[in-house]
């Protein structure tokens, strides 16, 4: 982890329409780490990736991705920018194969660079080279759910934002995505993770940044975080 700063929000405000989601976000995500973005539902956890993807720009405060500001730019844009975006529900092409959702993703990183080629994900991805023929409509949900984080991979990110990659998953495949997420940090990706399983979390996480009705209340570590019963017990408790 090279403790250089590679995403940052400052004082992000997000609405829809005339109705205020996020009021004065700051959050920063070093290069090498896995944040966790927590909340309840409704907390604003999605809103905040759809801000920093440019899906629903912030309307004042700046989103940084590296050293250069990205808000108001065009979601197509900021992808080519180095945000990789995985939303909650996973958006596979279900009449397309399992290669060509793949396919489609495919570009090189800002730098040229192209890590993340068809047969790294294969190695990485082995369900998905058996089933890479497969229509993706015809996937269980965790296997669309890989192919949706596999797919966003092949653009080769900057940093991967996973929304909500847990949801409405069994648990044994809930336990498969965390190996992934924490496989893929062991090689070097930047990831930024909302949900609000906290166990989940706490178990493939680096640090965390609690979200509560569009107020940022909390960063600190995971370390920190397990520790501190009253951020748990005020925030992310049901």
């Amino acid at each position: 982890m090279s403790g250089e700063t590679i995403l940052e929000a400052r004082n992000i405000d997000v609405f829809y329409g005339s109705s205020q989601i996020i009021f004065g976000a700051s959050f920063s995500i070093n290069k090498g780490q896995c944040m966790a973005l927590l909340g309840r539902n409704g907390a604003g956890k999605s809103t905040t990736f759809k801000a920093i993807a440019g899906l629903a720009p912030p309307r004042n405060g700046e989103v940084i991705l590296g050293k250069q500001p990205v808000q108001g730019m065009t979601p197509y844009k900021i992808a080519r920018k180095g945000i990789g975006y995985v939303p909650e529900d996973r958006q596979v092409f279900p009449e397309h194969s399992v290669l060509d959702n793949l396919v489609v993703g495919a570009k090189s990183g800002v730098n040229g660079d192209s890590y993340w080629t068809l047969d790294r994900i294969f190695q990485v991805f082995p369900l998905l080279e058996k089933l890479r023929n497969r229509a993706a409509g015809n996937l269980s949900g965790g296997e669309q759910q890989l192919l949706s984080i596999a797919r966003t991979l092949m653009g080769n990110p900057e940093v991967l934002l996973l929304d909500e990659p847990s949801e409405g998953l069994a648990p044994i495949i809930v336990a498969q995505i965390g190996d992934l997420i924490r496989q893929l940090q062991s090689m070097g990706s930047t990831i930024f993770l909302a949900e609000q399983n906290l166990y989940f979390c706490l178990s493939v996480a680096t640090h965390a940044t609690v979200i509560d009705n569009g107020h940022i209340v909390y960063c600190d570590t995971v370390d920190a975080l397990r520790d501190n019963e009253d951020i748990k017990t005020r925030y992310l408790t049901v």
